[in-house]
């Protein structure tokens, strides 16, 4: 594909992206418009709605690309590393380790800061991505797509074994954390965004800087030597990239699942894999899938809602079981 008819992709889908966060500002239970919407930020007042605007649906929509973009560009990282079209921060327990931890500091520490949560949540994307790898690297044949597979399986049902146990045990936890562990961008605030978003930024840069060496890595690992890439720090860089996004994107919004299997896929559909437009690629359209999926959760069983996780959910498992029915 031309360097034109990607970068025409690329700012094709941004504008669409911007249209989809003007969709999640307007639409929703509080009746608006796109009119009201724009004197809400231009001539704002006291009324209900440029309230509702400012307060609630501006902080939603921007969670939502932030997680959105950061899921899908882990992903897409992910499989890019392992050669596994199933890899994902869902799929591979990352996001199960981290939420664990978050349930864990909350029900045995009671922690509250968002400060705290962030880093917990790091250091459970972290266990949880060390483990996978760890117990797929055993035996003589080393790091295979199912053996990485299994590995992520077993990892994300011992994290979320534990989470179910220690909410059972703890009922009053159970209600400050059921909503968000089903994955959801519904009450949370600027604030909140802005307490991780320096380390999302992070990411996301470094996913720029990582891009081209990931093209090389993709030829083969005995070929990226040759080449003279050092395949472990590179791997090394990605890893704490990807516990950068998804942890972050966790913290924010809980585990949310399958955007980082579909989006990929999507992605290289249209853009190819060159990496240095598919990462950006991927976020972008990581951002407009978790927008759209948030904006039918407003609508399901209206006037209450369902947590954009499940959304998700519905939207990746019949392509998961697409993608493993075609094999590795």
């Amino acid at each position: 594909m031309k360097l034109f008819n990607r970068l025409l992709i690329l700012f094709g889908t941004l504008f669409l992206l911007i249209i989809f966060i003007g969709i999640s500002i307007v639409y929703g239970y509080t009746e608006t418009s796109w009119q009201v919407a724009i004197d809400a930020f231009r001539n704002p007042n006291d009324s209900t709605e440029h309230l509702v605007i400012q307060t609630v649906r501006l902080p939603r929509a921007l969670i939502a690309a932030a997680v959105g973009a950061s899921l899908a560009i882990a992903g897409t990282i992910m499989q890019t590393l392992t050669k596994n079209p199933l890899a994902s921060p869902g799929i591979f327990g990352i996001n199960a380790g981290a939420g664990f931890m978050v349930v864990l500091a909350v029900t045995f520490f009671g922690v509250t800061s968002l400060q705290v949560f962030t880093w917990v949540s790091f250091i459970g994307a972290g266990l949880a991505a060390v483990g996978v790898y760890t117990i797929g690297a055993v035996g003589r044949e080393g790091l295979t797509p199912m053996k990485l597979t299994l590995a992520g399986a077993a990892i994300t049902a011992l994290f979320s074994s534990f989470t179910q146990g220690i909410l059972v045990l703890n009922e009053a936890a159970l209600d400050q954390v059921l909503f968000w562990l089903a994955g959801s961008v519904q009450g949370r605030s600027l604030e909140i965004l802005s307490g991780v978003f320096p380390y999302i930024l992070i990411g996301w840069i470094g996913t720029l800087l990582l891009a081209g060496k990931l093209n090389v890595l993709a030829m083969g690992e005995d070929v990226a030597k040759g080449l003279g890439l050092r395949t472990g720090i590179i791997k090394l860089f990605a890893l704490i990239i990807v516990v950068l996004l998804a942890g972050g994107s966790v913290a924010v919004a809980g585990p949310i699942g399958f955007i980082g299997i579909v989006v990929p896929h999507i992605a290289r559909k249209i853009i190819g894999i060159d990496h240095r437009y598919l990462l950006p690629y991927s976020g972008l359209l990581g951002a407009i899938l978790l927008l759209a999926a948030d904006v039918g959760a407003r609508y399901v069983i209206m006037p209450q809602e369902v947590p954009v996780g499940v959304m998700t959910a519905v939207i990746g498992v019949p392509f998961f079981i697409y993608i493993a029915r075609k094999g590795f």
